[in-house]
């Protein structure tokens, strides 16, 4: 199940999670980075090693920012962001908590909910 999680995951970011030389400088960026149990460069390199369940039971996984900081800041163009939104989707499947779809979108905005957030929600739980 591990295997085919890790697949799923790495199908889902995008993420080249092989190219991570843990380095560090994404957690170094990291602006949530005290309040983490796991690092971005911890989540490549687990998902990487299929430790998916490790990753999947954590609160880190809802604390990171979504801010692409580690992104930026990735000498490799790993992308740990999108891995770990990746982590967090494949959490939220499995609670069966996926139950949004583009036409509920409409109905979710208000004004003071910024568009991004209806975007960022649409690109989550579509893919």
């Amino acid at each position: 199940m591990n295997d085919v999680r890790k697949d799923r995951i790495v199908r889902m970011s995008g993420a080249a999670v092989q190219k991570c030389m843990r380095c560090g400088k994404c957690s170094a960026t990291c602006p949530n980075y005290g309040a983490m149990a796991y690092h971005p460069h911890q989540f490549v390199y687990m998902v990487e090693r299929g430790e998916i369940e490790a990753l999947m039971a954590s609160p880190s996984v809802f604390e990171c920012l979504t801010c692409f900081a580690c992104v930026e800041r990735c000498p490799r163009g790993v992308e740990p962001a999108k891995v770990i939104e990746a982590v967090r989707l494949e959490v939220i499947r499995q609670k069966g908590q996926n139950h949004l779809t583009p036409d509920d979108l409409p109905a979710q905005a208000d004004e003071d909910l910024p568009p991004q957030a209806l975007v960022t929600a649409l690109r989550k739980f579509a893919k």
